[in-house]
């Protein structure tokens, strides 16, 4: 069978105060190729000029990936932070994509800022600095290397019962390499928690009642994935949905 299309969300930045670059980190595109054995397709920050309904029809999964940028907070009702760096473009582009992509049944994988963009599109609010809320953890990473940073297991998550991530992986908890100054407020009302921090923070969920594949974490997956269980199982699920619309899509049902 052909190797599933997935598409990988970009980022839209300046790069040196000049020229602005679609870009995406190369951990995500080879979770992509190697975890879940699809074809990274690179989607660029395109705002309402993204051609969604014929984009959706020609992908078979999406990953909305994780980056340093934030959501502007008017998406969810915040307040502007001074020094905040922001993606607008990224924002235009991915929260109609998110859902569209949900309503039409496209698994959808969401890592950090996409997990945080996954709640923001379906109505939910976040912390702008969880390390100022009271009774929560520090969830950044201040003082190593980018490599120790994305791949320092920094907390256990809790998975809930009976979860995607219990059936999936065999486990009811793992340690995680979580980074991040944001977090989830307020979960919306359509999604479901998958796993919870020890300070009670959400950091996964899937979205309830969809026809198709839909989860989001807020840790990074995609470092050093196939070392992990936990991360093979996310992937190698991913994967299964996208080849199993891919085959949908083409008619190739008795080839799965």
């Amino acid at each position: 069978m052909a190797l599933p299309m997935i598409g990988v969300i970009c980022c839209h930045w300046q790069i040196k105060d000049e020229r602005y670059f679609h870009l995406a980190s190369d951990q995500y595109v080879d979770a992509v190729r190697v975890g879940a054995g699809g074809f990274p397709l690179l989607i660029p920050a395109l705002q309402e000029r993204l051609p969604v309904s014929q984009l959706l029809l020609a992908l078979d999964g999406l990953l909305f990936t994780g980056s340093p940028s934030n959501i502007e907070p008017h998406h969810y009702g915040g307040l502007p932070l001074d020094n905040d760096f922001n993606d607008p473009i990224r924002d235009a582009t991915t929260l109609p994509l998110i859902r569209a992509a949900v309503a039409q049944g496209v698994p959808v994988l969401g890592i950090c800022r996409g997990f945080q963009e996954m709640n923001v599109a379906f109505g939910g609010s976040l912390y702008q600095k969880v390390h100022d809320e009271p009774g929560m953890l520090d969830h950044r990473d201040i003082g190593h290397s980018a490599d120790e940073k994305y791949t320092r297991l920094a907390h256990v998550v809790r998975f809930s019962d009976n979860g995607l991530l219990t059936q999936w992986s065999g486990l009811h908890e793992a340690a995680v390499n979580s980074l991040h100054h944001q977090g989830i407020k307020t979960l919306a009302p359509n999604l479901k928690v998958e796993a919870v921090a020890p300070d009670g923070l959400v950091e996964a969920f899937s979205v309830r009642d969809t026809p198709g594949f839909s989860l989001a974490v807020q840790w990074h997956p995609e470092w050093r994935h196939q070392e992990s269980a936990l991360s093979r199982a996310i992937f190698q699920a991913f994967g299964n949905a996208c080849r199993e619309r891919h085959a949908h899509r083409n008619g190739l049902e008795d080839e799965l």
